[in-house]
C-alpha cells in the first residue's frame, strides 16, 4: 500500500471542500443525508373549496394522481440514494391554472429548509410554497400558470 501524499491530502481537501453537505454540519443526518428518511407533504391550502389534482413522481417511482380537497395533503417518504441524484417533482393544477415544480432534490438549501426531514409544499391561491422550518414562514416556490394542460 503506498503512504499518502501532500497530492493525496489535497484531493481529499479540495473534494471536501466543494461538497455543501459538509459544510457545518450539526447532525449525523446533516453529515450522511442519505441515512434521512425524508417526508414530503403537499398540501391543499386553497380557498373556497377548491379541489387541488397532483401528480408526483421520480425516475423510479410514479406516485400517481391525486385530487385533494381544501386542507388535504398528500405525503410519501424516501431515502435518497448514495449518487446524490435523488429527484421528485410534481404537477398541481386548480381551476383554469397548473404547475410544475422540483419538489425534492440534493441541495443543502432545500435540506435545511425542510429541517432535514419533512419538506411541506402548501398550493395557495397565488402559487405554491415551500415551508422554511428554520425562518417559521412559508416561501414562494412557484406561480400557477393559466390553463389547465
Amino acid at each position: 500500500m503506498s503512504p499518502i501524499t501532500k497530492t493525496h491530502l489535497l484531493v481529499l481537501a479540495f473534494a471536501i471542500a466543494i461538497n455543501p453537505i459538509w459544510c457545518s454540519p450539526s447532525s449525523k443526518s446533516e453529515v450522511f443525508p442519505e441515512f434521512t428518511k425524508w417526508h414530503v407533504y403537499v398540501v391543499n391550502g386553497l380557498n373556497d373549496n377548491q379541489t387541488l389534482l397532483v401528480h408526483c413522481n421520480s425516475k423510479e417511482d410514479d406516485l400517481g394522481i391525486q385530487n385533494l380537497s381544501q386542507g388535504a395533503n398528500m405525503t410519501w417518504s424516501f431515502r435518497t440514494n448514495f449518487v446524490h441524484s435523488t429527484l421528485f417533482g410534481c404537477y398541481m393544477s386548480k381551476a383554469n391554472a397548473h404547475a410544475a415544480l422540483k419538489v425534492f432534490w440534493q441541495d443543502i438549501y432545500l435540506f435545511q429548509k425542510c429541517n432535514w426531514k419533512n419538506c411541506i409544499y402548501i398550493a395557495k391561491d397565488d402559487g405554491v410554497y415551500i415551508k422554511d422550518f428554520p425562518n417559521d414562514c412559508d416561501v414562494f416556490a412557484k406561480k400557477w400558470e393559466d390553463g389547465r394542460r
